[in-house]
């Protein structure tokens, strides 16, 4: 799995930084997503797709590739 984000999509919600604390951050000034993770271990995979599935402004991407 990989993960990309868009900060310009990003409206700030931290929903997913609620869902997945140890992939997601956002930043301090402006609540816009910091990616930590780009490839995410096998027990993120869930969370991660449920966090790209429920962002309001769609600014996660997962790709499953190896």
């Amino acid at each position: 799995m990989k993960v990309t984000v868009d900060e310009e999509k990003c409206c700030g919600a931290g929903t997913c930084v609620l869902l997945a604390p140890d992939v997601f951050d956002q930043r301090e000034d402006d609540g816009i997503v910091i990616l930590l993770e780009e490839r995410p271990g096998e027990e993120h995979h869930k969370i991660v797709r449920e966090a790209a599935s429920v962002c309001p402004g769609v600014a996660i991407s997962v790709s499953e590739d190896a």
